[in-house]
């Protein structure tokens, strides 16, 4: 047998989310929704779809380490510098290299209980210690994520803004202070991956001189690649100089890069998602009120829907849908695992969820 390190000897096998494609080989059939993994079933630009088919006859290259053309063209998106950016495999791949910066064994990381499990992962991956705080009227708590990093003494705290799974937003004035109340020595990760469903206006401009917060992105959701793997991160140069030092530099692949560069460069498709997200959420809002539930505010790409009683109700709400081959999920945590969750769909989709819902309810009622 290999000789393991004692870390991975501590750890349990784990995957932080069983993917639909998993409970379909369990189930022996596909899902007729598939509204529960927060992709955009919108999809991604034509632009962008035509660019990786034609970069794909150039996949027997490696792609550009530097990411170079990409790079460029997000720091003229959003008015920084591009050595303020590193770009990763998904946000997924930036948060690993992240606590792989600022954490060793035994390190206390803190993050709010229930949110974005992934970061969980790398951190348990790392030796690190969690150290969690609760929601607070089923949003994060920014006070209470910075008491726990001075009490801690924790040199990274995550905080997803719009959030995952609850989807509530604080405003730029909020999350100015929560910066300002990090000490020297502590890196926020501002995981922004709903960003582009937020309010109009509310988001934090970037301050790239600013040491104490690096910036998540993706393309995975309002940008519809999320099976291409490619996010962002925006901060100041000594923290993604320091990015550099650990990366994957042939991580990202060529298709992909091709792929986010024709995306960004087509707003007014990723315009038209947004309003068609904005649409379906309304529309999945009306389909819990009519069954007698009631949908939280959200400023994503899905709705999470408050069952009205406790987390073993809302999974019996959950298996009941994917019974009826409407693949949902649900927060992970009480007291917010009373609720499910549903991302943003098309008609069709949502025709099957308003004839499958009552349907689940009455079942799970009956159970």
């Amino acid at each position: 047998m290999p000789h393991f390190t004692s870390l991975v000897e501590s750890l349990p096998s784990t995957v932080p989310f069983v993917g639909p494609e998993t409970q379909e080989r369990a189930r022996g059939k596909s899902f007729r929704a598939r509204i529960g993994a927060n992709e955009s079933v919108f999809g991604p630009s034509p632009k962008a779809i035509q660019a990786m088919a034609n970069e794909a006859a150039q996949a027997w290259k490696y792609a550009d380490p530097e990411n170079h053309d990409l790079k460029h063209a997000l720091a003229t998106h959003h008015g920084v510098q591009p050595q303020n950016i590193v770009i990763g495999e998904g946000i997924d791949g930036i948060l690993g290299n992240l606590v792989r910066m600022l954490v060793t064994t035994d390190v206390p990381v803190v993050t709010s209980l229930g949110a974005y499990p992934t970061f969980n992962f790398h951190v348990a991956g790392f030796g690190g210690v969690l150290q969690t705080v609760p929601y607070r009227d089923d949003a994060e708590d920014p006070l209470a994520v910075a008491e726990a990093v001075r009490q801690s003494g924790a040199p990274l705290a995550y905080f997803a803004n719009p959030d995952n799974p609850m989807g509530s937003f604080h405003g730029a004035g909020v999350i100015s202070k929560l910066i300002e109340d990090m000490p020297q020595d502590t890196v926020l990760c501002l995981d922004e991956a709903y960003c582009e469903f937020a309010p109009v206006g509310e988001l934090l401009p970037f301050n790239v001189e600013e040491k104490r917060v690096i910036r998540t992105r993706t393309f995975s959701k309002a940008y519809g690649m999320a099976g291409a793997r490619i996010g962002y991160a925006i901060g100041h140069v000594d923290l993604i100089d320091a990015f550099n030092k650990v990366r994957n530099h042939f991580g990202v692949n060529r298709i992909a890069q091709a792929g986010a560069l024709a995306a960004l460069e087509d707003q007014p498709w990723l315009e038209s998602v947004v309003t068609k997200v904005q649409v379906s959420n309304a529309a999945i809002a009306e389909i819990a009120r009519a069954n007698g539930l009631t949908p939280l505010p959200t400023a994503t790409n899905f709705v999470t829907i408050d069952c009205g009683r406790d987390g073993a109700y809302a999974k019996a709400v959950v298996e009941e849908l994917i019974d009826r081959d409407i693949f949902v999920r649900m927060p992970f945590v009480e007291p917010q695992n009373r609720c499910i969750r549903i991302s943003s769909a098309t008609q069709q989709e949502l025709d099957l969820l308003a004839e499958s819902l009552p349907l689940a309810l009455a079942a799970a009622n009956g159970a």
